[in-house]
Order: structure tokens, then sequence, then C-alpha cells
């Protein structure tokens, strides 16, 4: 009876811990437009938030790009790291895009140099779980362990849930960031372009302020007006050309 009563309530508890965490984490990075400021506090998060994981890492691979790491703790970063060798759980995973555990490494056989690393440095699980980010850049989310057996099939479904959510959280941050350099390189055109450069210019003289913030009084305007930007500055600079009476 109290085993009937116990089982579903260990499953219910599960279902908490992960929705907290994937809240946690679309909290966190809902807003964030830098990459590698979203793998950093992903993986602070992983750790703080699921049960029985001691630190995380991350392990980026971006087209044209240097493989690069993020860790929860700067001591275990380079168990992330291409750099120790192709032969390690982060990129079994990406190879083999299915997750990769050892719930103890003390019989772990698969990558020897990296295992006696992770040994020394106090790890005894590992799971590195795959996930797709965008065209360009792949990547694993390794979660380790303090003590062996702590990875258990709740831990590794947490891992499936958290990777696929990641990966949809930090495609939307490429997503923004990609946005934001668009929208620099339109107002970069804008400050050169003929009428409205030239409003800016009176804007920038009038308040003595910069161009990117003259150029957003500029799109108030136009906003508050219901009329275009172009139009705006063409009446901006007429009414300071016009001459004074008098």
């Amino acid at each position: 009876m109290n085993l009937e009563m116990h089982e579903p309530a260990v499953e219910t508890l599960g279902v908490l811990e992960t929705a907290a965490l994937l809240r946690e984490l679309t909290a966190a990075l809902l807003d964030v437009t830098d990459f590698d400021e979203a793998l950093s506090r992903l993986v602070t998060i992983a750790r703080d938030t699921v049960p029985g994981v001691a630190w995380c890492g991350f392990t980026v691979l971006r087209a044209g790009e240097p493989a690069g790491v993020a860790a929860s703790d700067p001591r275990l970063a380079e168990l992330d790291d291409l750099g120790q060798g192709p032969d390690f759980p982060a990129m079994s995973a990406i190879h083999r895009r299915e997750m990769i555990l050892s719930t103890d490494l003390v019989t772990e056989e698969r990558w020897p140099a990296w295992t006696d690393r992770a040994r020394a440095l106090g790890v005894h699980g590992v799971l590195s779980t795959p996930l797709d980010i965008d065209d360009h850049v792949i990547g694993a989310i390794n979660l380790y362990a303090g003590t062996p057996d702590a990875l258990t099939a709740r831990r590794q479904l947490t891992a499936m849930l958290l990777a696929e959510h990641a990966g949809l959280l930090l495609a939307g941050v490429r997503g923004r960031a990609r946005q934001a350099a668009l929208a620099g390189e339109i107002d970069e055109s804008l400050l050169q372009e003929g009428v409205i450069g030239q409003a800016i210019g009176v804007i920038m003289t009038q308040r003595g302020c910069p161009a990117p913030d003259a150029l957003q009084v500029l799109r108030s305007a136009a906003s508050a007006l219901s009329i275009p930007l172009r139009e705006v500055a063409e009446r901006l600079v007429v009414t300071v050309s016009r001459p004074r009476e008098g």
C-alpha cells in the first residue's frame, strides 16, 4: 500500500521539477541576444536545478569557427573541450545523434584518457545529450554527477526534455542576434541617407544627443503621427530651413 502511494508521488515530483527547470530556463533566455551569454546561463541553471547533477557543460560546434565550450565550473571546462581530442562523451553524442550515458566512470572503458581526467576532477557519471540549434550550430549539453548512479532514468528523461527545449531557446537567441545585427546595418544606412541623415543632424544639434538616439526620436514621431519616417524627416528639415520672419 505504501509503495503504491509512493511511486506516483515520486513521478509527480519529477514532472514538477522538470517543469520548473524549463520555466526558469525560458525566463533566463527569452530576451538574450548574446549566444555565449545564453550558454553560460544554460549551464548554470541546469547545474542548480537538475537533481543529482553537480556540474554542467556545453560543447558547441559552429560552422567556420573553432569549437566552443561553456561550463558551470571553469575547473571542469576541459572535459567539454574538443582540444582534448574527439574521443569523449559530448562528441560521441554529437556524432551519433543520441544520448550518451555512463552512470559510473569507475567501470567505463569507452574514453580511457577522458575518463581518467574526469575521475581526477571528481566526476563519477556523465550524461551527454545532442541538440540542433540551427543550420550552422550544433552541440551537446553535458550533465556531470559527483556520485555513482546519480543519473537515473528520470534524470535521463529530464536531460532529453532539457536538450529539446534548450535547442529551441538557443535558436531564438541566434535569431534575435541576427535581427539586431540587421537592425544595426539598417540604422547605419539611415544615418547616411539624404533627408533622414539631415534630420538626424538637426535633432543631434538641438538635443545634444548621439545619432542613434536622434534616429529613435524620429522613429517615435513617425509612430505617433502614423506617417513614414522619411516624411517626418522632410517636415523637420523644411521647418528648420524655413527663413525666420522679421
